[in-house]
């Protein structure tokens, strides 16, 4: 049937890819910063306590000394073209454009910050997306993670009249393609090294104890795929977890701590990955590769290395373009 003359515009039936990640200020000012921590940490997927006793601590003596200090560690890794997880992501978002046939858009957004997600979604279906796939890049599920990313996904389509249809990527913690890539990469990395470590360590991001023991399958995601890389890779990995913030138990043991204790311990040459973060940021780039080596060489290390993300390398992109390939599969035919 042809539409009158008078009738909009109907763009040709599109599918997405909407790439998800955590978020970054928009720049590295205490101001900038104080904005993207105040989205950031009001998330209950975040800080599961109850508001009416969260946000008077946020709001008080949170927001008015954190942000200095966070600018201060944004400042270290900041580039031309952003934050890191910012120009990465965008780097992984263009290298996959047409890598599904010319009827897929591929889009990125981020949770906390900008480009935001509804604003993509919106995006995406203005361009004629009637399928959107939502890939939160987090290869370990965790609710505070791909299900608060998930969640802001749903409550924009609530909105919605006309919803498009709706997939999700799983977890990617143990896909062959995933450990695969992680292998290639890190093996690649310890090569070009002038040195042997004698101590590797995964670090992931910490999560509270009390996640695991209400459920979250985070901490069981951690551990499997260090244990496959290890097995993949033949060589022993330890797995530490980073970034404790509050009072409360984190999972353990801390990262911060095991490379003080093998400093201690006479290790004198470490290397250290980050396998649950799929571009670099300021937890791998100031948290490990600055304050890392910091904690290392102060307990008597002497060699240390960070080994970079997966980010927009070779193996991580087609990494990636397996993953979605998968999901994609009946909406778009793919190779």
């Amino acid at each position: 049937m042809t539409p009158s003359p008078d009738h909009p515009a109907i763009p040709a039936r599109k599918v997405g890819v909407l790439l998800t990640n955590l978020g970054t200020p928009d720049e590295p000012t205490p101001q900038a910063v104080k904005r993207y921590l105040l989205e950031f940490l009001s998330d209950k997927r975040v800080v599961e306590i109850p508001k009416l006793a969260w946000q008077p601590i946020l709001r008080g003596i949170i927001l008015r000394t954190r942000p200095k200090k966070s600018a201060h560690a944004y400042g270290l890794v900041w580039t031309d073209e952003g934050s890191p997880l910012a120009k990465i992501t965008r780097a992984q978002c263009a290298a996959l454009q047409g890598a599904f046939g010319p009827d897929v858009i591929v889009d990125y957004a981020m949770r906390y910050g900008n480009p935001a997600i509804g604003d993509r979604i919106d995006a995406l279906k203005a361009a004629g997306c009637e399928r959107i796939l939502l890939a939160p890049l987090y290869p370990q599920y965790c609710a505070a993670t791909t299900a608060t990313a998930n969640d802001r996904a749903f409550a924009h389509f609530a909105a919605k009249r006309w919803q498009p249809a709706i997939r999700t990527l799983p977890p990617y913690h143990d896909d062959p393609a995933y450990i695969g890539a992680l292998k290639t990469l890190v093996e690649a990395e310890l090569a070009a090294l002038d040195f042997e470590p004698e101590a590797i360590v995964a670090s992931f991001h910490g999560m509270p104890q009390r996640t695991l023991e209400l459920g979250d399958p985070y901490h069981c995601h951690c551990r499997k795929t260090a244990r496959l890389l290890s097995e993949a890779m033949g060589r022993e990995l330890i797995t530490a977890f980073q970034s404790r913030f509050g009072p409360a138990k984190w999972l353990t043991p801390a990262t911060d701590t095991v490379l003080e204790e093998l400093g201690a311990k006479g290790v004198k040459k470490v290397a250290i990955l980050a396998p649950g973060f799929s571009a670099d940021c300021i937890e791998t780039l100031e948290e490990l590769a600055i304050r890392g080596r910091e904690s290392f060489e102060e307990a008597g290390g002497e060699r240390f290395a960070y080994l970079p993300c997966l980010n927009d390398s070779p193996p991580g992109v087609e990494m990636l373009r397996s993953i979605l390939g998968k999901e994609l599969a009946g909406w778009v035919p793919v190779s």
